[in-house]
């Protein structure tokens, strides 16, 4: 196999003939590009230093999986004082999540 080819020899109007056949990835290693800041990429590669996540990528998906596990995101801030919000916004400022 040569990448993501491999040569198979098939019978084509009687004559054995070698075609180039491309293989599937197995649909566990499809992935897509997730863009992040460069700035937010750094720091979690400092973060995750020495923990065993391996990559940014690992952590990244490691933490959407534990996100989507929940089933749903509520965009109900009821649960927040003003203040507490306040505190979560600089705090994710302090980070570089926001501006």
């Amino acid at each position: 196999m040569i990448g993501s080819h491999s040569y198979k020899s098939v019978k084509a109007k009687g004559r054995m003939i070698d075609s180039m056949v491309r293989k599937k990835r197995p649909a566990a290693s499809r992935t897509v590009t997730l863009k992040i800041p460069q700035e937010l990429y750094h720091t979690l590669s400092e973060l995750i230093a020495g923990t065993g996540f391996r990559s940014v990528t690992e952590f990244a998906v490691h933490v959407l999986r534990d996100v989507a596990a929940g089933g749903k995101l509520e965009n109900d801030q009821s649960n927040f004082s003003a203040r507490e919000v306040e505190a979560l916004r600089e705090r994710l400022r302090a980070l570089g999540y926001i501006e």
